[in-house]
């Protein structure tokens, strides 16, 4: 079976992000549609505050988690804020399922796995043709639904590493460039 789904990996603060936003911009260079979220982190002050979902193609913005947020739902000194990421990621998502070439979700971690309708839609997509490029909390398999996306065989991890993590965009975009080329989506 043919890898098509990519899950960057690494410790807290290697790049993940970097990466897989690099990743995006060098497919978008070359004519590939894109679409999905990505994650930052917001600081103020140079502290963090919390994490901001981004849909890639319409831009829209919400908030993942922050901190002093009123909610059941924690993680650590964050409290996710469930209707951003549902409202936003989840349809940004759902949107490049049915619109894009490559499915971008930054990220598969503990604040995402709060909500069924990213678990589903995420699965979705697994599901589909279309590749996803996606990072992966390095402890995502503590959880039953990352442990169930690890163990798919059509699913390449790659960990970043202080190493690798500069060269990695340009490695990765090829290979979803050669997976598009072979399915005769693109190019």
């Amino acid at each position: 079976m043919n890898k098509k789904n990519i899950l960057v990996t690494g410790r807290p603060g290697i790049g993940k992000t970097t990466c897989v936003r690099r990743v995006a911009e060098l497919l978008l260079s070359r004519g590939v549609n894109v679409g999905g979220m990505i994650t930052l982190e917001v600081r103020e002050r140079g502290k963090r505050i919390g994490f901001q979902i981004i849909d890639i193609q319409r831009g829209l913005r919400g908030w993942l988690a922050k901190v002093d947020a009123l909610g059941k739902l924690r993680v650590g000194k964050y409290t996710v804020m469930l209707d951003d990421l549902e409202r936003i990621g989840v349809a940004a998502i759902r949107d490049a399922l049915e619109n894009a070439h490559v499915v971008v979700v930054d990220e598969i971690g503990p604040m995402e796995l709060y909500s069924k309708k990213f678990k589903n839609v995420v699965w979705n997509v697994l599901e589909s043709s279309k590749p996803l490029l996606a990072t992966i909390h390095v402890k995502a398999n503590r959880y039953e639904f990352g442990k169930r996306i690890l163990e798919r065989k059509d699913v390449e991890i790659i960990t970043l590493t202080l190493g690798n993590r500069e060269n990695m965009p340009a490695v990765i975009a090829r290979k979803i460039a050669n997976l598009l080329s072979e399915k005769r989506l693109i190019f």
